[in-house]
């Protein structure tokens, strides 16, 4: 849903009569959704277990889906209003929310320290192998029979996946053992067991999350604009742009397996979310130099097409990599009791990045051009590795 729908924002913005203004803010309140939500989603993870929250919160997405296939997609007669499609998208953000820090917990308790970086980035690859499909999927939908079936092919898909956790999603035959190599457990005083303080009065943790949190904006600037931008700039076709997407989505799939892989291996997850955000700063700020140069230059509109989109994969793969070993890391500080609280002070900040990444990219890219918009993303990435740094060492 929100990483798929954004590939038709083209069409999103044709159909619903939207200015890029109006589509950002759309798209945005869908991100700022899952954000309010999150935390409390994840207290009630804690207290009534993943399952119960992922049934109750997919069985609710996909009702919600199913009225917005109904009511809430332009006919030949009949056009929803902007606020009328954001506060859809806002309400979907917010049952939306219930998934991320019950399925977080599920894998958390399912594996060990040396095992979480590895499953819990297998576990992050569904947002790039969910927007992977929905690149792939939702424009033709969107552009052959409109978006009462793009939206009904969503709820389609919370269907199935609410079956898939009926099936399969339960209780770990053991409960998490204390050596799983996770801080911030129970500990003996006394005799008396003694539990770690919540994450949400622990400033180290609210320091990681908002160094994730500014980390997010980049990614969510390519996911929901990188079409429009292709289009607008670039003067490229649908086809064109959903290939785009496709391969960054796919690559970021690969680069989440390696390096949850790589970091369990090796032990080293502070020190890859500081050197990846690092890489990620460079990459969007040698695409706004690439652009800025580009549009000085007198070049061939094919080589800028060219040149722009191998940047912009690669600047979106490696700004997608990093997701599986911040939660992971995070869930580490703080245990698998508190865990589901944890993720949801994450998703907060992450989404709350959702919304402010397509708010203001627009904007950015109306008052002055699209380099300074890239540019911005390569600011937040630098402004996340300041934090990771002093995370890691506080």
């Amino acid at each position: 849903m929100f990483q798929g729908l954004p590939t038709t924002s083209v069409l999103m913005r044709m159909n619903y009569n939207l200015s890029n203004d109006q589509l950002g803010l759309a798209l945005g309140l869908l991100g700022l959704g899952i954000a309010v939500s999150e935390i409390p989603w994840g207290l009630l993870t804690d207290r009534w277990g993943d399952r119960r929250v992922l049934l109750i919160g997919l069985g609710a997405i996909s009702l919600m889906l199913c009225l917005f296939a109904l009511f809430g997609s332009p006919t030949p007669t009949y056009v929803p209003g902007p606020w009328q499609l954001a506060l859809g998208l806002f309400i979907v953000g917010l049952l939306g929310g219930s998934v991320n820090g019950s399925s977080g917990r599920a894998v958390m308790s399912w594996f060990k320290n040396n095992e979480q970086g590895f499953a819990m980035s297998i576990r992050q690859i569904a947002y790039p192998l969910g927007g992977g499909i929905g690149a792939l999927l939702l424009p033709i939908v969107a552009s052959r029979y409109g978006f009462n079936a793009t939206f009904a092919v969503l709820a389609f898909g919370a269907i199935v996946a609410a079956g898939l956790t009926w099936v399969w999603l339960h209780e770990p035959p053991e409960k998490p053992s204390q050596d799983a190599g996770v801080k911030g457990e129970a500990s003996s005083v006394g005799g008396t067991e003694q539990v770690a303080p919540s994450p949400l009065r622990d400033l180290k943790i609210w320091r990681l999350i908002a160094a994730i949190g500014l980390f997010s904006v980049p990614q969510f600037a390519v996911i929901t604009f990188a079409s429009i931008f292709l289009h607008d700039v670039c003067n490229a076709g649908i086809s064109v742009t959903a290939s785009v997407m496709i391969a960054i989505q796919s690559g970021a799939i690969v680069a989440r397996i390696w390096s949850g892989r790589w970091t369990d291996k090796h032990g080293n997850r502070p020190f890859y979310l500081i050197r990846c955000s690092l890489l990620v700063a460079v990459s969007f700020a040698v695409l706004a130099l690439s652009l800025f140069f580009m549009d000085l230059l007198p070049v061939d509109s094919s080589i800028k097409l060219v040149t722009t989109a191998a940047l912009l994969i690669v600047a979106g793969i490696c700004v997608s990599a990093w997701t599986g070993i911040a939660n992971a890391e995070l869930a580490v500080q703080v245990g698998i009791r508190r865990v589901g609280t944890a993720l949801g002070m994450c998703n907060t900040a992450v989404y709350t990045a959702l919304f402010v990444a397509p708010y203001f990219t627009p904007i950015i890219a109306k008052l002055w051009s699209w380099p300074a918009a890239w540019l911005m993303a390569s600011l937040f990435a630098l402004s996340a590795n300041v934090l990771f740094r002093r995370s890691k060492t506080s």
